[in-house]
């Protein structure tokens, strides 16, 4: 990325915001959601684990802990400073390395991607930089692969208020969201995001964000050689396959695999 172009609010929201992200409500739910993880993957130790954009490496620390092998990348160092802190306070070694999941560049292809709590997906100005971002994660993946992650379901803003949503899940130390408008042919809320920064300064941004429908999804993952895709609701810190996708679901939680003999493709 041209560190000379103006930065975008999901980076200046993150800026210096490691030690109050890990205050945000949605970060309660790590431990169940490693619960769920571990499972699907059949509690296989010996799985390579890409965590795109770790954030604060929450599920990397947890799961380093539970004996997996983990990389983290973000885009922000603030918040992977928080993240090696994190790691060596409970004497873990895990690669935190500062990177744009658009271009992803590692010495090892991967058994495993998770990309939860959106992971940078889906934040991007255009939905085609959402798109490198899968298409980049696929790149770091093995020919035989599974990708877990979680993005804004596009049904939920259909049958219900965002800013009702955030109303019932805002925390006072946490950012406050409201939603200015929802477009209806872009699938993208314009929105107003005011947090305290670690230094106690107060920022408001103007943020938009892309919510999808699940069969862009399914389209978009096939796109990319993925051969079953699952949808579920996504509930905080207690992910199922029991949870079938509604309208209510303010996130949905995506599992994909991917065969060996699957063909990638990188176009739209």
């Amino acid at each position: 990325m041209n560190q000379n172009r103006k930065k975008q609010w999901y980076q200046l929201l993150f800026d210096n915001y490691g030690q109050k992200y890990d205050q945000e409500p949605f970060t309660a739910g790590t431990l169940g959601e490693c619960d769920f993880i571990e499972q699907e993957l059949g509690y296989n130790k010996s799985l390579s684990i890409l965590d795109v954009g770790c954030g604060t490496g929450r599920h990397a620390i947890e799961l380093t802990r539970r004996g997996y092998n983990v990389t983290g990348i973000d885009l922000s160092e603030s918040q992977l400073q928080q993240a090696r802190k994190k790691a060596l306070d409970n004497g873990l070694d895990i690669p935190f390395i500062c990177m744009d999941a658009r271009s992803i560049h590692l010495d090892q292809s991967f058994d495993v991607a998770l990309m939860l709590c959106e992971g940078g997906f889906p934040l991007m100005e255009t939905d085609e930089m959402n798109f490198q971002i899968l298409e980049s994660v696929s790149r770091a993946l093995k020919p035989a692969c599974r990708f877990i992650f979680t993005t804004l379901n596009g049904l939920f803003p259909l049958f219900h208020s965002i800013n009702d949503f955030h109303a019932t899940d805002s925390v006072p130390q946490g950012a406050a969201y409201v939603s200015q408008t929802f477009d209806l042919m872009t699938f993208r809320d314009h929105n107003t995001t005011t947090f305290t920064d670690d230094n106690g300064v107060e920022h408001q941004l103007d943020c938009n964000e892309r919510y999808y429908l699940p069969c862009e999804i399914t389209w978009l993952l096939k796109t990319l050689g993925f051969s079953t895709i699952d949808i579920f609701g996504a509930r905080l810190g207690a992910f199922s396959r029991n949870d079938k996708l509604a309208t209510n679901d303010f996130e949905m939680l995506v599992i994909a695999q991917r065969n060996q003999n699957a063909k990638q493709k990188h176009t739209l």
